[in-house]
């Protein structure tokens, strides 16, 4: 074939067979796989990116009388109805006998599940086609993770209910997660919200079917209820009181005893506070603020990421701090009333992270440039509380401050 001379020639040759497809369903696949292509490419609000294409490919395709174009044009119509033109887009004479279906289904079930910790949440819903013709039932999936607070996938599978049956089976079996009816509204709450932080990531998620499958899945988000009758629970950072009664209810509990973290004194007790002073921090920087939830995961972002990021720790400090967060861990586990298997991986999962972290410590290769500036301040004997101490050692270090960009 001659190379095609626009983008939207492309897409109307790779879209060539679309009439040759057996049903409405086949036909929305194709088109959000074509769209895919944009999604994935487009650098910020990969959203608006994808309406922006359809527009431009309704305008310029207006005059195309092929069944080819007339179809596909129907098709992204019906993925993307608030394209300029998608409302005034008619099918051709020539149409299959299932483009009157594209896009016209209905809701026939909601469900969530998720692991005990709380870092994934998965919504599942099965929508069926108002008449025959359309295709088979067919299942949305979204997967929404709140430890870094997007829809990491999402996917379109049919038939329906052998998915949603297997999810219902595989949950049963495993202590460690959760399976329950969703109000519909909550579901499309919850995963748009967090689709639009997706939407505008400058990395995808390496794996999976977001790209390919996003069009069609926010078509059929769009036709749950707009508005949940109960919001989803939000929490709080806790204020300074709060914190102060977290810690001691940690220390009169059983997990700080087993750790021989309630009677320390003197430096001691001093890197205990300040090893909680950082859960506690770390904890405040997500979206729901929850200091009591932990898992592998959490445990790995803070052990591995974040704490050699944002603090300088000493050498007391460094061997306190896994302790800390073990004793923490199942504190918190044992309040929420995780299954004691649950506790167990957390634990085992942060003991076998401690030699990563004892490497990172060492080796400081994931500070930043300003926690790197004051772990050096600190190892040249300067006080940071001495103003005039500060002021100097940063005027004598100005010049590879600025090469490191601290400022």
């Amino acid at each position: 074939m001659a190379t095609p001379k626009t983008p939207y020639d492309a897409v109307l040759h790779a879209a060539r067979d679309v009439t040759r497809l057996d049903c409405a369903l086949d036909a929305e696949m194709l088109g959000t796989a074509l769209l895919g292509s944009v999604y994935a490419i487009a650098e910020t609000d990969r959203n608006t990116a994808v309406r922006e294409f359809v527009t431009g490919f309704l305008a310029a395709t207006a005059r195309r009388r092929t069944s080819a174009a007339t179809t596909i044009r129907s098709v992204f119509a019906a993925l993307v109805p608030d394209a300029d033109g998608a409302a005034r887009v008619r099918p051709g004479a020539q149409a299959p006998t299932w483009s009157g279906q594209l896009g016209r289904v209905h809701l026939t079930g909601t469900w969530a599940y998720g692991d005990v910790y709380g870092d994934q949440t998965s919504y599942l819903a099965t929508f069926a086609y108002d008449e025959e013709g359309g295709g088979p039932e067919h299942a949305l999936v979204a997967l929404v993770d709140h430890n870094i607070g997007i829809t990491k996938d999402v996917f379109i599978g049919n038939p329906a209910e052998p998915i949603v049956a297997q999810v219902r089976t595989l949950c049963g079996a495993d202590e460690l997660t959760w399976f329950r009816e969703e109000d519909p509204a909550r579901m499309r709450d919850e995963v748009t919200r967090h689709l639009a932080i997706t939407d505008d990531l400058g990395n995808l998620p390496a794996e999976g079917s977001l790209a390919t499958d996003r069009a069609l899945v926010g078509a059929r988000l769009a036709l749950l209820p707009g508005r949940a009758t109960e919001p989803p629970p939000t929490v709080e950072p806790p204020t300074a009181d709060e914190r102060t009664e977290l810690v001691r209810r940690f220390l009169g509990g059983p997990e700080a005893a087993r750790f021989g973290l309630t009677d320390l004194d003197g430096d001691e007790l001093a890197s205990l506070h300040f090893c909680l002073s950082l859960v506690l921090d770390h904890a405040a920087g997500f979206p729901d603020a929850d200091p009591m939830r932990w898992s592998p995961a959490m445990a790995g972002l803070f052990l591995l990421d974040w704490v050699h990021r944002r603090a300088v720790l000493d050498m007391d400090d460094a061997a306190m701090l896994p302790r800390v967060l073990r004793a923490w861990a199942g504190h918190a586990g044992r309040l929420r009333g995780l299954p004691e298997s649950a506790l167990t991986q957390t634990d085992t999962a942060i003991e076998e992270m401690v030699p990563e972290f004892a490497r990172l410590y060492s080796t400081g290769e994931r500070r930043s440039p300003a926690t790197a500036a004051v772990a050096q301040l600190m190892a040249d004997g300067v006080d940071p509380d001495d103003p005039a101490a500060l002021d100097a050692w940063i005027e004598a270090n100005r010049h590879r401050l600025t090469d490191e960009g601290t400022g």
